[in-house]
Protein backbone atom coordinates (compact mmCIF):
# COMPACT_ATOMS: atom_id res chain seq x y z
CA UNK A 1 0.00 0.00 0.00
CA UNK A 2 2.89 2.34 0.82
CA UNK A 3 4.22 1.95 -2.72
CA UNK A 4 0.96 3.08 -4.36
CA UNK A 5 0.53 5.99 -1.93
CA UNK A 6 4.10 7.23 -2.34
CA UNK A 7 3.84 6.93 -6.11
CA UNK A 8 0.81 9.24 -6.18
CA UNK A 9 2.41 11.73 -3.78
CA UNK A 10 5.60 11.83 -5.87
CA UNK A 11 3.71 12.44 -9.11
CA UNK A 12 1.66 15.23 -7.54
CA UNK A 13 4.78 16.82 -6.07
CA UNK A 14 6.42 16.80 -9.51
CA UNK A 15 3.47 18.57 -11.11
CA UNK A 16 4.24 22.28 -11.23
CA UNK A 17 0.71 23.08 -10.07
CA UNK A 18 -0.07 26.50 -8.77
CA UNK A 19 -2.95 26.84 -6.33
CA UNK A 20 -6.19 26.02 -8.16
CA UNK A 21 -8.12 29.17 -9.01
CA UNK A 22 -11.73 28.46 -10.00
CA UNK A 23 -12.09 31.78 -11.85
CA UNK A 24 -9.02 31.27 -14.03
CA UNK A 25 -10.14 30.80 -17.64
CA UNK A 26 -7.31 28.39 -18.38
CA UNK A 27 -8.16 26.19 -15.42
CA UNK A 28 -11.85 26.03 -16.25
CA UNK A 29 -12.70 27.24 -19.78
CA UNK A 30 -16.24 25.83 -19.98
CA UNK A 31 -19.41 27.82 -19.33
CA UNK A 32 -21.02 27.51 -15.93
CA UNK A 33 -24.04 25.23 -15.86
CA UNK A 34 -27.33 26.92 -15.00
CA UNK A 35 -29.37 23.71 -14.81
CA UNK A 36 -29.21 22.53 -11.20
CA UNK A 37 -29.51 19.03 -9.74
CA UNK A 38 -30.20 19.54 -6.04
CA UNK A 39 -32.03 16.47 -4.74
CA UNK A 40 -32.02 12.78 -5.55
CA UNK A 41 -35.26 10.97 -6.28
CA UNK A 42 -35.98 8.18 -3.76
CA UNK A 43 -35.86 4.75 -5.37
CA UNK A 44 -38.51 2.07 -5.12
CA UNK A 45 -38.04 -1.51 -4.01
CA UNK A 46 -38.79 -2.70 -7.55
CA UNK A 47 -36.03 -0.46 -8.96
CA UNK A 48 -33.52 -1.84 -6.47
CA UNK A 49 -34.52 -5.44 -7.19
CA UNK A 50 -34.21 -4.85 -10.93
CA UNK A 51 -30.80 -3.26 -10.49
CA UNK A 52 -29.47 -6.05 -8.25
CA UNK A 53 -30.72 -8.77 -10.59
CA UNK A 54 -28.49 -7.36 -13.36
CA UNK A 55 -25.37 -7.14 -11.19
CA UNK A 56 -22.66 -9.76 -11.26
CA UNK A 57 -22.46 -11.83 -8.04
CA UNK A 58 -18.88 -10.80 -7.27
CA UNK A 59 -17.99 -10.80 -3.59
CA UNK A 60 -15.59 -8.45 -1.83
CA UNK A 61 -13.73 -9.54 1.30
CA UNK A 62 -15.49 -6.65 3.07
CA UNK A 63 -18.91 -8.20 2.43
CA UNK A 64 -20.31 -9.92 5.55
CA UNK A 65 -21.94 -12.66 3.42
CA UNK A 66 -21.37 -13.88 -0.16
CA UNK A 67 -23.13 -11.83 -2.82
CA UNK A 68 -24.85 -14.93 -4.23
CA UNK A 69 -26.51 -15.45 -0.86
CA UNK A 70 -27.62 -11.81 -0.76
CA UNK A 71 -29.17 -12.06 -4.23
CA UNK A 72 -30.98 -15.26 -3.31
CA UNK A 73 -32.46 -13.69 -0.17
CA UNK A 74 -33.70 -10.43 -1.64
CA UNK A 75 -37.27 -11.11 -0.52
CA UNK A 76 -35.97 -10.59 3.04
CA UNK A 77 -33.13 -8.12 2.44
CA UNK A 78 -34.75 -5.78 -0.10
CA UNK A 79 -36.47 -3.57 2.51
CA UNK A 80 -33.40 -2.87 4.71
CA UNK A 81 -31.20 -2.30 1.63
CA UNK A 82 -33.78 0.13 0.27
CA UNK A 83 -33.84 2.00 3.60
CA UNK A 84 -30.03 2.38 3.60
CA UNK A 85 -29.99 3.68 0.02
CA UNK A 86 -32.85 6.15 0.41
CA UNK A 87 -31.48 7.40 3.73
CA UNK A 88 -28.14 8.10 2.03
CA UNK A 89 -29.85 9.92 -0.85
CA UNK A 90 -32.10 11.95 1.46
CA UNK A 91 -29.40 13.15 3.86
CA UNK A 92 -26.56 13.51 1.34
CA UNK A 93 -24.17 11.24 3.23
CA UNK A 94 -22.40 7.97 2.48
CA UNK A 95 -21.98 5.50 5.37
CA UNK A 96 -18.32 5.17 6.39
CA UNK A 97 -18.46 1.37 6.04
CA UNK A 98 -19.19 1.81 2.34
CA UNK A 99 -16.13 4.02 1.82
CA UNK A 100 -13.54 1.33 2.45
CA UNK A 101 -12.05 -0.52 -0.51
CA UNK A 102 -9.73 -3.48 -0.93
CA UNK A 103 -6.98 -2.79 -3.45
CA UNK A 104 -6.22 -5.68 -5.78
CA UNK A 105 -2.93 -5.06 -7.64
CA UNK A 106 -3.52 -5.86 -11.32
CA UNK A 107 -0.63 -6.36 -13.74
CA UNK A 108 -0.97 -3.72 -16.49
CA UNK A 109 0.08 -6.15 -19.23
CA UNK A 110 0.46 -9.91 -19.10
CA UNK A 111 4.03 -9.80 -20.46
CA UNK A 112 5.33 -7.41 -17.77
CA UNK A 113 7.61 -8.52 -14.93
CA UNK A 114 5.34 -9.37 -11.95
CA UNK A 115 8.19 -8.66 -9.51
CA UNK A 116 8.27 -4.94 -10.37
CA UNK A 117 5.66 -3.03 -8.36
CA UNK A 118 5.46 -0.24 -10.92
CA UNK A 119 3.94 -2.71 -13.39
CA UNK A 120 0.77 -2.99 -11.30
CA UNK A 121 -2.41 -0.93 -11.39
CA UNK A 122 -4.41 -0.53 -8.12
CA UNK A 123 -8.00 -1.72 -8.68
CA UNK A 124 -10.57 -1.03 -5.96
CA UNK A 125 -12.78 -3.89 -4.83
CA UNK A 126 -15.82 -2.44 -3.08
CA UNK A 127 -18.60 -3.87 -0.90
CA UNK A 128 -21.66 -5.08 -2.82
CA UNK A 129 -23.94 -2.58 -1.05
CA UNK A 130 -21.59 0.24 -2.05
CA UNK A 131 -21.91 -0.78 -5.71
CA UNK A 132 -25.71 -0.78 -5.45
CA UNK A 133 -25.71 2.73 -3.99
CA UNK A 134 -23.25 3.98 -6.62
CA UNK A 135 -25.35 2.52 -9.44
CA UNK A 136 -28.44 4.33 -8.15
CA UNK A 137 -26.55 7.63 -7.96
CA UNK A 138 -24.84 7.10 -11.32
CA UNK A 139 -28.18 6.45 -12.99
CA UNK A 140 -29.70 9.70 -11.71
CA UNK A 141 -26.55 11.69 -12.49
CA UNK A 142 -26.44 10.35 -16.06
CA UNK A 143 -30.10 11.28 -16.52
CA UNK A 144 -29.25 14.86 -15.52
CA UNK A 145 -26.19 14.95 -17.80
CA UNK A 146 -28.07 13.52 -20.77
CA UNK A 147 -31.17 15.69 -20.33
CA UNK A 148 -29.15 18.91 -20.32
CA UNK A 149 -26.55 17.69 -22.84
CA UNK A 150 -23.65 18.17 -20.42
CA UNK A 151 -21.48 15.29 -21.63
CA UNK A 152 -18.49 16.08 -23.80
CA UNK A 153 -19.51 14.96 -27.29
CA UNK A 154 -16.15 13.37 -28.05
CA UNK A 155 -15.79 11.52 -24.74
CA UNK A 156 -16.80 7.90 -25.37
CA UNK A 157 -15.80 6.33 -22.07
CA UNK A 158 -18.50 4.58 -20.03
CA UNK A 159 -21.47 6.10 -21.87
CA UNK A 160 -24.48 4.23 -23.19
CA UNK A 161 -24.21 3.66 -26.93
CA UNK A 162 -20.55 4.70 -26.94
CA UNK A 163 -17.51 2.42 -27.05
CA UNK A 164 -13.91 2.19 -28.17
CA UNK A 165 -15.30 0.98 -31.50
CA UNK A 166 -17.53 4.02 -32.06
CA UNK A 167 -14.62 6.28 -31.05
CA UNK A 168 -12.17 4.67 -33.47
CA UNK A 169 -14.79 4.49 -36.22
CA UNK A 170 -15.13 8.30 -36.08
CA UNK A 171 -11.39 8.93 -35.88
CA UNK A 172 -10.57 6.55 -38.74
CA UNK A 173 -13.37 8.00 -40.88
CA UNK A 174 -12.03 11.54 -40.40
CA UNK A 175 -8.47 10.49 -41.25
CA UNK A 176 -9.47 8.50 -44.35
CA UNK A 177 -11.60 11.35 -45.73
CA UNK A 178 -8.72 13.76 -45.16
CA UNK A 179 -6.31 11.36 -46.89
CA UNK A 180 -8.76 11.02 -49.77
CA UNK A 181 -8.55 14.80 -50.19
CA UNK A 182 -4.76 14.63 -50.46
CA UNK A 183 -3.90 15.66 -46.90
CA UNK A 184 -1.63 14.12 -44.31
CA UNK A 185 -2.71 13.72 -40.68
CA UNK A 186 -0.67 13.88 -37.50
CA UNK A 187 -2.02 11.88 -34.55
CA UNK A 188 -0.86 12.42 -30.96
CA UNK A 189 -1.75 9.74 -28.42
CA UNK A 190 -1.52 11.43 -25.03
CA UNK A 191 -0.52 9.37 -22.01
CA UNK A 192 -1.45 10.47 -18.49
CA UNK A 193 0.38 9.08 -15.48
CA UNK A 194 -2.06 7.36 -13.07
CA UNK A 195 -4.70 9.92 -14.02
CA UNK A 196 -7.52 8.45 -11.89
CA UNK A 197 -5.34 8.61 -8.78
CA UNK A 198 -4.05 12.21 -8.89
CA UNK A 199 -7.45 13.91 -9.19
CA UNK A 200 -7.85 16.71 -6.67
CA UNK A 201 -11.09 16.43 -4.70
CA UNK A 202 -11.61 20.18 -4.27
CA UNK A 203 -11.18 20.72 -8.01
CA UNK A 204 -13.61 17.87 -8.74
CA UNK A 205 -16.26 19.25 -6.37
CA UNK A 206 -15.88 22.71 -7.90
CA UNK A 207 -16.38 21.21 -11.35
CA UNK A 208 -19.43 19.23 -10.25
CA UNK A 209 -20.98 22.38 -8.81
CA UNK A 210 -20.14 24.92 -11.51
CA UNK A 211 -19.90 22.90 -14.72
CA UNK A 212 -22.40 20.13 -14.02
CA UNK A 213 -24.88 22.03 -11.83
CA UNK A 214 -24.83 19.85 -8.70
CA UNK A 215 -26.05 21.69 -5.62
CA UNK A 216 -27.73 21.05 -2.27
CA UNK A 217 -28.07 17.47 -1.10
CA UNK A 218 -26.59 16.03 -4.29
CA UNK A 219 -23.37 18.03 -3.99
CA UNK A 220 -23.21 17.20 -0.27
CA UNK A 221 -23.52 13.49 -1.14
CA UNK A 222 -20.52 13.65 -3.48
CA UNK A 223 -18.53 15.59 -0.91
CA UNK A 224 -19.29 12.83 1.59
CA UNK A 225 -18.46 10.16 -1.01
CA UNK A 226 -14.98 11.62 -1.60
CA UNK A 227 -14.09 12.35 2.05
CA UNK A 228 -12.86 9.95 4.73
CA UNK A 229 -12.25 7.11 2.27
CA UNK A 230 -9.87 4.35 3.30
CA UNK A 231 -8.23 1.47 1.49
CA UNK A 232 -5.86 -1.42 2.06
CA UNK A 233 -4.07 -3.94 -0.14
CA UNK A 234 -4.81 -7.65 -0.10
CA UNK A 235 -3.45 -9.76 -2.98
CA UNK A 236 -5.71 -12.74 -2.33
CA UNK A 237 -8.26 -13.95 0.22
CA UNK A 238 -5.77 -15.83 2.41
CA UNK A 239 -2.96 -13.23 2.28
CA UNK A 240 -2.22 -10.74 5.06
CA UNK A 241 -3.88 -7.34 4.43
CA UNK A 242 -1.88 -4.13 4.69
CA UNK A 243 -2.68 -1.30 7.09
CA UNK A 244 -5.60 1.00 6.31
CA UNK A 245 -4.60 4.29 4.67
CA UNK A 246 -6.73 7.34 3.94
CA UNK A 247 -7.42 8.18 0.30
CA UNK A 248 -6.50 11.84 -0.11
CA UNK A 249 -6.66 12.07 -3.89
CA UNK A 250 -8.24 10.41 -6.89
CA UNK A 251 -11.36 8.40 -7.61
CA UNK A 252 -11.42 4.63 -7.07
CA UNK A 253 -10.68 2.52 -10.15
CA UNK A 254 -13.05 -0.41 -10.20
CA UNK A 255 -15.90 1.63 -8.74
CA UNK A 256 -19.13 2.51 -10.56
CA UNK A 257 -18.80 6.28 -10.17
CA UNK A 258 -15.02 6.56 -10.64
CA UNK A 259 -14.91 6.59 -14.47
CA UNK A 260 -17.91 8.94 -14.70
CA UNK A 261 -16.38 11.37 -12.22
CA UNK A 262 -13.11 11.30 -14.13
CA UNK A 263 -14.93 12.18 -17.36
CA UNK A 264 -16.57 15.15 -15.61
CA UNK A 265 -13.21 16.22 -14.17
CA UNK A 266 -11.91 16.38 -17.75
CA UNK A 267 -14.89 18.38 -19.11
CA UNK A 268 -12.96 21.64 -19.77
CA UNK A 269 -10.53 19.77 -22.03
CA UNK A 270 -12.90 19.84 -25.01
CA UNK A 271 -13.33 23.63 -24.99
CA UNK A 272 -9.60 24.13 -24.61
CA UNK A 273 -8.75 21.91 -27.60
CA UNK A 274 -11.50 23.25 -29.86
CA UNK A 275 -10.27 26.83 -29.70
CA UNK A 276 -7.08 25.66 -31.43
CA UNK A 277 -9.09 23.99 -34.24
CA UNK A 278 -7.59 20.61 -33.39
CA UNK A 279 -9.65 17.42 -33.64
CA UNK A 280 -9.69 15.12 -30.63
CA UNK A 281 -11.35 12.11 -29.09
CA UNK A 282 -11.25 10.73 -25.56
CA UNK A 283 -12.05 7.41 -24.00
CA UNK A 284 -11.77 7.73 -20.21
CA UNK A 285 -8.15 8.87 -19.65
CA UNK A 286 -7.00 8.07 -23.21
CA UNK A 287 -7.04 11.23 -25.32
CA UNK A 288 -5.87 11.57 -28.91
CA UNK A 289 -5.35 14.73 -30.91
CA UNK A 290 -5.34 14.66 -34.69
CA UNK A 291 -4.92 17.37 -37.27
CA UNK A 292 -4.77 17.26 -41.06
CA UNK A 293 -2.39 19.38 -43.11
CA UNK A 294 -1.00 19.92 -46.58
CA UNK A 295 2.67 19.16 -47.12
CA UNK A 296 4.91 22.10 -46.06
CA UNK A 297 1.92 23.85 -44.44
CA UNK A 298 3.03 25.62 -41.25
CA UNK A 299 -0.09 27.02 -39.55
CA UNK A 300 -1.70 23.66 -38.58
CA UNK A 301 1.47 22.61 -36.75
CA UNK A 302 1.60 25.92 -34.89
CA UNK A 303 -2.00 25.30 -33.79
CA UNK A 304 -1.14 21.80 -32.58
CA UNK A 305 1.95 22.98 -30.70
CA UNK A 306 -0.03 25.79 -29.07
CA UNK A 307 -2.75 23.29 -28.15
CA UNK A 308 -0.32 20.81 -26.56
CA UNK A 309 1.45 23.58 -24.64
CA UNK A 310 -1.83 24.84 -23.21
CA UNK A 311 -2.93 21.27 -22.45
CA UNK A 312 0.20 20.72 -20.36
CA UNK A 313 -0.42 23.94 -18.45
CA UNK A 314 -4.08 23.05 -17.88
CA UNK A 315 -3.12 19.60 -16.64
CA UNK A 316 -0.62 21.08 -14.20
CA UNK A 317 -3.31 23.36 -12.80
CA UNK A 318 -5.60 20.36 -12.42
CA UNK A 319 -3.04 18.01 -10.85
CA UNK A 320 -2.72 15.75 -13.89
CA UNK A 321 0.60 14.58 -15.28
CA UNK A 322 1.20 14.27 -19.03
CA UNK A 323 3.74 11.50 -19.52
CA UNK A 324 5.71 12.81 -22.51
CA UNK A 325 7.92 9.70 -22.54
CA UNK A 326 4.90 7.54 -23.42
CA UNK A 327 3.03 10.08 -25.55
CA UNK A 328 3.34 8.92 -29.15
CA UNK A 329 3.01 10.69 -32.48
CA UNK A 330 2.10 9.06 -35.78
CA UNK A 331 1.84 10.69 -39.21
CA UNK A 332 -0.55 9.24 -41.76
CA UNK A 333 0.83 10.12 -45.19
CA UNK A 334 3.41 12.86 -45.35
CA UNK A 335 7.10 12.55 -46.18
CA UNK A 336 10.46 12.77 -44.44
CA UNK A 337 10.46 16.54 -44.75
CA UNK A 338 7.12 16.74 -42.93
CA UNK A 339 8.43 14.46 -40.17
CA UNK A 340 11.58 16.55 -39.70
CA UNK A 341 9.64 19.82 -39.75
CA UNK A 342 7.18 18.65 -37.10
CA UNK A 343 9.96 17.22 -34.92
CA UNK A 344 11.91 20.47 -35.14
CA UNK A 345 8.84 22.56 -34.33
CA UNK A 346 8.01 20.59 -31.17
CA UNK A 347 11.63 20.46 -29.99
CA UNK A 348 11.94 24.24 -30.39
CA UNK A 349 9.29 24.78 -27.71
CA UNK A 350 10.61 22.07 -25.38
CA UNK A 351 7.99 19.40 -26.09
CA UNK A 352 9.65 16.02 -26.72
CA UNK A 353 8.05 13.94 -29.47
CA UNK A 354 8.16 10.17 -29.85
CA UNK A 355 7.65 9.46 -33.54
CA UNK A 356 6.54 5.95 -34.43
CA UNK A 357 5.53 4.05 -37.56
CA UNK A 358 2.75 2.28 -35.69
CA UNK A 359 1.02 2.79 -32.35
CA UNK A 360 -1.63 1.00 -30.31
CA UNK A 361 -4.74 3.17 -30.14
CA UNK A 362 -7.52 1.86 -27.84
CA UNK A 363 -6.43 -1.70 -28.59
CA UNK A 364 -6.04 -1.30 -32.37
CA UNK A 365 -2.63 -0.79 -33.97
CA UNK A 366 -2.62 2.26 -36.26
CA UNK A 367 0.03 2.51 -38.97
CA UNK A 368 1.19 5.34 -41.22
CA UNK A 369 -0.86 4.05 -44.17
CA UNK A 370 -4.00 3.16 -42.17
CA UNK A 371 -3.88 -0.32 -43.69
CA UNK A 372 -4.02 -2.03 -40.26
CA UNK A 373 -1.54 -4.64 -41.54
CA UNK A 374 0.50 -4.49 -38.33
CA UNK A 375 -2.66 -4.99 -36.27
CA UNK A 376 -3.89 -7.92 -38.35
CA UNK A 377 -0.44 -9.57 -38.24
CA UNK A 378 -0.30 -9.26 -34.44
CA UNK A 379 -3.91 -10.41 -34.11
CA UNK A 380 -3.31 -13.45 -36.31
CA UNK A 381 -0.30 -14.50 -34.27
CA UNK A 382 -2.24 -14.23 -31.00
CA UNK A 383 -5.26 -16.12 -32.34
CA UNK A 384 -3.19 -18.97 -33.76
CA UNK A 385 -1.46 -19.34 -30.39
CA UNK A 386 -4.84 -19.76 -28.67
CA UNK A 387 -6.11 -22.06 -31.42
CA UNK A 388 -3.27 -24.47 -30.71
CA UNK A 389 -4.27 -24.63 -27.06
CA UNK A 390 -7.97 -25.07 -27.86
CA UNK A 391 -7.11 -27.87 -30.28
CA UNK A 392 -5.34 -29.73 -27.45
CA UNK A 393 -8.44 -29.42 -25.24
CA UNK A 394 -10.99 -30.26 -27.92
CA UNK A 395 -11.16 -34.01 -27.21
CA UNK A 396 -12.24 -33.26 -23.63
CA UNK A 397 -15.04 -30.89 -24.64
CA UNK A 398 -18.40 -31.19 -26.33
CA UNK A 399 -19.26 -29.05 -29.34
CA UNK A 400 -21.13 -26.40 -27.35
CA UNK A 401 -18.29 -25.86 -24.87
CA UNK A 402 -15.76 -25.80 -27.69
CA UNK A 403 -17.70 -23.05 -29.41
CA UNK A 404 -17.80 -21.02 -26.18
CA UNK A 405 -14.03 -21.40 -25.84
CA UNK A 406 -13.47 -20.34 -29.44
CA UNK A 407 -15.64 -17.26 -28.93
CA UNK A 408 -13.83 -16.30 -25.72
CA UNK A 409 -10.31 -16.59 -27.12
CA UNK A 410 -10.65 -16.23 -30.90
CA UNK A 411 -13.75 -14.65 -32.45
CA UNK A 412 -14.06 -12.02 -29.71
CA UNK A 413 -10.57 -10.87 -30.68
CA UNK A 414 -11.09 -10.50 -34.42
CA UNK A 415 -14.55 -8.99 -33.82
CA UNK A 416 -13.07 -6.29 -31.56
CA UNK A 417 -13.42 -2.91 -33.30
CA UNK A 418 -13.71 -4.72 -36.65
CA UNK A 419 -15.87 -1.88 -37.99
CA UNK A 420 -12.65 0.02 -38.76
CA UNK A 421 -11.55 -2.78 -41.11
CA UNK A 422 -14.59 -2.48 -43.38
CA UNK A 423 -13.64 -1.86 -46.99
CA UNK A 424 -10.09 -3.19 -46.53
CA UNK A 425 -8.68 -5.38 -49.30
CA UNK A 426 -9.36 -9.11 -49.50
CA UNK A 427 -5.66 -9.60 -48.79
CA UNK A 428 -6.07 -7.87 -45.42
CA UNK A 429 -8.90 -10.21 -44.45
CA UNK A 430 -7.18 -13.37 -45.73
CA UNK A 431 -5.23 -14.26 -42.57
CA UNK A 432 -8.25 -13.56 -40.34
CA UNK A 433 -10.42 -15.76 -42.54
CA UNK A 434 -7.84 -18.55 -42.20
CA UNK A 435 -8.17 -18.27 -38.42
CA UNK A 436 -11.94 -18.55 -38.60
CA UNK A 437 -11.64 -21.56 -40.92
CA UNK A 438 -9.29 -23.36 -38.52
CA UNK A 439 -11.58 -22.54 -35.58
CA UNK A 440 -14.56 -24.01 -37.45
CA UNK A 441 -12.60 -27.18 -38.24
CA UNK A 442 -11.65 -27.63 -34.58
CA UNK A 443 -15.24 -27.27 -33.37
CA UNK A 444 -16.74 -29.61 -35.98
CA UNK A 445 -13.72 -31.96 -36.13
CA UNK A 446 -13.51 -31.40 -39.88
CA UNK A 447 -10.44 -32.78 -41.63
CA UNK A 448 -7.77 -30.42 -42.94
CA UNK A 449 -8.47 -30.77 -46.67
CA UNK A 450 -12.27 -30.66 -46.52
CA UNK A 451 -13.95 -27.52 -47.83
CA UNK A 452 -14.79 -25.04 -45.04
CA UNK A 453 -17.76 -23.21 -46.59
CA UNK A 454 -20.32 -25.90 -45.60
CA UNK A 455 -18.77 -25.98 -42.12
CA UNK A 456 -19.05 -22.22 -41.62
CA UNK A 457 -22.61 -22.33 -42.91
CA UNK A 458 -23.55 -25.12 -40.49
CA UNK A 459 -22.24 -23.02 -37.60
CA UNK A 460 -24.14 -19.94 -38.86
CA UNK A 461 -20.89 -17.98 -38.87
CA UNK A 462 -20.57 -15.01 -41.17
CA UNK A 463 -17.19 -14.78 -42.94
CA UNK A 464 -14.82 -12.22 -41.45
CA UNK A 465 -15.39 -9.63 -44.17
CA UNK A 466 -19.16 -9.83 -43.73
CA UNK A 467 -18.75 -9.47 -39.95
CA UNK A 468 -17.03 -6.11 -40.43
CA UNK A 469 -19.79 -4.86 -42.73
CA UNK A 470 -22.40 -6.24 -40.30
CA UNK A 471 -20.88 -4.09 -37.54
CA UNK A 472 -20.91 -0.98 -39.72
CA UNK A 473 -24.58 -1.48 -40.51
CA UNK A 474 -25.47 -2.05 -36.86
CA UNK A 475 -23.72 1.22 -35.94
CA UNK A 476 -25.63 2.90 -38.77
CA UNK A 477 -28.99 1.57 -37.56
CA UNK A 478 -28.29 2.79 -34.02
CA UNK A 479 -27.11 6.18 -35.28
CA UNK A 480 -30.29 6.64 -37.33
CA UNK A 481 -32.52 5.63 -34.42
CA UNK A 482 -30.98 7.80 -31.71
CA UNK A 483 -29.14 4.97 -29.98
CA UNK A 484 -25.63 5.80 -31.15
CA UNK A 485 -23.18 8.65 -30.58
CA UNK A 486 -24.00 12.05 -32.04
CA UNK A 487 -20.56 12.11 -33.64
CA UNK A 488 -21.53 9.16 -35.87
CA UNK A 489 -25.08 10.37 -36.53
CA UNK A 490 -23.73 13.63 -37.95
CA UNK A 491 -21.70 11.73 -40.56
CA UNK A 492 -24.77 10.30 -42.30
CA UNK A 493 -27.67 12.17 -43.87
CA UNK A 494 -31.04 11.00 -45.14
CA UNK A 495 -31.46 11.27 -48.90
CA UNK A 496 -34.19 13.77 -49.81
CA UNK A 497 -35.08 13.56 -53.52
CA UNK A 498 -36.96 16.25 -55.39
CA UNK A 499 -39.77 13.85 -56.29
CA UNK A 500 -41.49 11.19 -54.19
CA UNK A 501 -39.79 7.80 -54.24
CA UNK A 502 -41.33 4.37 -54.21
CA UNK A 503 -41.89 3.01 -50.70
CA UNK A 504 -39.02 0.51 -51.02
CA UNK A 505 -36.65 3.40 -51.80
CA UNK A 506 -37.59 5.41 -48.70
CA UNK A 507 -35.05 5.73 -45.90
CA UNK A 508 -32.03 5.85 -48.20
CA UNK A 509 -28.92 7.81 -47.23
CA UNK A 510 -26.84 10.32 -49.14
CA UNK A 511 -23.57 8.88 -50.47
CA UNK A 512 -20.82 11.53 -50.51
CA UNK A 513 -18.39 11.84 -53.38
CA UNK A 514 -14.90 10.46 -52.89
CA UNK A 515 -11.72 10.29 -54.95
CA UNK A 516 -10.41 6.82 -54.13
CA UNK A 517 -12.50 3.80 -53.20
CA UNK A 518 -9.47 2.30 -51.38
CA UNK A 519 -9.16 5.38 -49.16
CA UNK A 520 -12.29 7.52 -48.87
CA UNK A 521 -14.37 4.47 -49.73
CA UNK A 522 -13.40 2.89 -46.39
CA UNK A 523 -14.58 5.85 -44.30
CA UNK A 524 -17.74 5.42 -42.23
CA UNK A 525 -19.23 8.54 -43.83
CA UNK A 526 -19.10 6.76 -47.23
CA UNK A 527 -19.19 3.08 -46.37
CA UNK A 528 -22.22 3.30 -44.05
CA UNK A 529 -24.66 4.84 -46.57
CA UNK A 530 -23.26 2.68 -49.37
CA UNK A 531 -23.98 -0.54 -47.47
CA UNK A 532 -27.25 0.78 -46.02
CA UNK A 533 -28.71 1.66 -49.40
CA UNK A 534 -27.96 -1.87 -50.59
CA UNK A 535 -30.20 -3.44 -47.95
CA UNK A 536 -33.80 -4.51 -48.59
CA UNK A 537 -36.37 -2.13 -47.09
CA UNK A 538 -37.59 -4.86 -44.71
CA UNK A 539 -34.19 -4.81 -42.99
CA UNK A 540 -33.80 -1.02 -42.92
CA UNK A 541 -37.28 -0.68 -41.41
CA UNK A 542 -36.70 -3.20 -38.60
CA UNK A 543 -38.57 -2.07 -35.44
CA UNK A 544 -35.72 -2.81 -33.02
CA UNK A 545 -31.98 -3.41 -32.93
CA UNK A 546 -32.50 -7.11 -32.15
CA UNK A 547 -34.86 -7.49 -35.12
CA UNK A 548 -32.42 -5.60 -37.33
CA UNK A 549 -29.54 -7.89 -36.33
CA UNK A 550 -31.60 -11.01 -36.91
CA UNK A 551 -32.81 -9.90 -40.35
CA UNK A 552 -29.39 -8.62 -41.37
CA UNK A 553 -27.64 -11.84 -40.38
CA UNK A 554 -30.17 -13.92 -42.32
CA UNK A 555 -29.63 -11.68 -45.34
CA UNK A 556 -25.84 -11.82 -45.11
CA UNK A 557 -25.84 -15.60 -44.62
CA UNK A 558 -27.79 -15.92 -47.87
CA UNK A 559 -25.21 -13.74 -49.63
CA UNK A 560 -22.20 -15.49 -48.11
CA UNK A 561 -23.51 -19.03 -48.70
CA UNK A 562 -25.87 -18.97 -51.70
CA UNK A 563 -27.61 -22.27 -52.39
Amino acid sequence: MNFFNEKIKNIRSQISASHYKPNTSLADPVLHCTQHFSNFNPVTEQEVLSLISKMKPTTCSLDPVPTKLVKSAMDVLAAPILNIINSSLLHGTVPDTLKVSVIKPLLKKSDLDPHILNNYRPISNLPFLSKILEKVVASQLQTHLTHYNLFEKFQSGFRTGHSTETALTRVVSDILISSDEGNSTVIMLLDLSVAFDTIDHSVLLHRLENDVGLTGTVLAWFSSYLSNRFQYVQKCADSTPSLYTEVQYGVPQGSVLGPLLFSLYMLPLGSLIRKHNVNFHSYADDTQLYLSFKSNEVSPMLSLISCVSELKEWMNKNYLSLNTDKTEMLIVGGNDADHNSILSSFNSVGIPVNFTESARNLGVIFDSSMSFKAHITKLSKTCFFHLKNVRKLRRFLNKQDSEKLIHAFISSRFDYCNAVFTGCSNCSFYSLQLIQNVAARIITRTRKYEHTTPVLKSLHWLPVKFRADFKILLLTYKALNGRGPAYLSELIMTYKPERTLRSQDAGLLMIPRINKITVGGRAFSYRAPKLWNGLPATIRDAPSASAFKSRLKTHYLSLAYPD
